[in-house]
């Protein structure tokens, strides 16, 4: 048995700490949208790695 615990406990523990990070994952990307500007950072991105590509 892991860490001592019966597995019914382990399986438990287990069970409400994926749905805790999931749950919390879900909300940060409800509330801080974290992805919106995803596109026009990679299109910043690119632009100054070309000026830096054509200044070498």
């Amino acid at each position: 048995m892991p860490a001592g615990v019966t597995w019914g406990t382990y399986i438990k523990f287990f069970t409400a700490a994926m749905l805790s990070m999931m749950a919390g994952s879900q909300v940060v990307h409800m509330y801080y949208r974290p992805l919106d500007d995803l596109e026009e950072y990679i299109k910043k991105e690119q632009e100054l790695v070309k000026k830096q590509v054509v200044k070498e």
